[in-house]
């Protein structure tokens, strides 16, 4: 089931419990727009409140590009003033906020470019899984652009802070290997079987507990919290909720009776 989008640059879809967002501008690399970015933010809105949606898979359009980065002939129009830029980062880090908040697992599925802006999409997904030959890198120092705290930050968390100087002070292009190498990525595959791992991967999330999912997912978010700022009896209240609930007893008899789990999320 296909969700109504304002922008046909990226699609969003519903398929047996996975959400799709294809970022849909394969003549520029899938690089973004800020109405790709409010598109984005309001599909995975919607997929953090259906419960038939139990992953969300980002792909690009294409097999040139993941997403190249920002849309950069847009600049002169939406960043030339500083109110302009301050409004253009909003949008782009309301959309990550979204991707890094949603409840459900996500995933990157990575073939081609993975650059700038792009780069910290995939960041803010759980898991990257990537073809080989995929390319990775943060141009921002042959550009002249400003980098955030808060995205220097998500990437130092994952890859550590030399990695992340390395990727910051180069602005060259890294390979799936040392992507690989760096933490950067979980898996990296051939590109033919890039697609069928993920599906593969996103059933087996899926097929788990969906409260389980969530309350790992929600103690992933506070981590990355300051330590003052954590809801850890949110976190708590979230695994209690697993124990209490109907799943636990069908998780508990499925194995008794070596049996698959029909996991309803209550």
């Amino acid at each position: 089931m296909s969700i109504s989008s304002k922008t046909e640059k990226l699609i969003a879809r519903k398929e047996d419990g996975i959400g799709w967002v294809i970022f849909n501008n394969p003549e520029k690399r899938n690089a973004m727009s800020p109405d790709m970015h409010d598109a984005m933010g309001a599909a995975l809105q919607d997929y953090a409140t259906d419960p038939a949606v139990r992953v969300v898979i980002l792909k690009g359009a294409g097999d040139k590009a993941f997403i190249s980065g920002a849309d950069i002939s847009k600049f002169a129009e939406n960043r030339s003033t500083p109110e302009q830029v301050r409004q253009s980062e909003a949008g782009s880090e309301a959309a990550n906020r979204a991707l890094r908040e949603c409840p459900k697992p996500t995933v990157a599925m990575i073939r081609g470019y993975c650059m700038g802006g792009g780069l910290g999409v995939a960041i803010a997904c759980d898991l990257r899984i990537a073809a080989e030959g995929s390319r990775f890198g943060v141009p921002a120092a042959k550009l002249g652009v400003g980098y955030r705290y808060s995205g220097l930050q998500r990437l130092s968390d994952i890859v550590g802070p030399a990695f992340t100087a390395e990727i910051f002070y180069t602005g060259r292009q890294f390979s799936t290997a040392e992507a690989l190498q760096m933490g950067l990525v979980n898996r990296v595959l051939p590109a033919a079987e890039l697609e069928p791992y993920v599906m593969d991967y996103a059933r087996t999330m899926a097929n788990n507990a969906p409260l389980t999912l969530a309350a790992v997912k929600r103690c992933l978010i506070e981590m990355r919290k300051n330590p003052d700022e954590r809801d850890l009896e949110l976190c708590q209240s979230m695994v209690e909720a697993c124990f209490a609930s109907q799943d636990f007893t069908e998780g508990r008899t499925a194995f008794m009776e070596k049996r698959k789990p029909a996991f309803q999320g209550r």
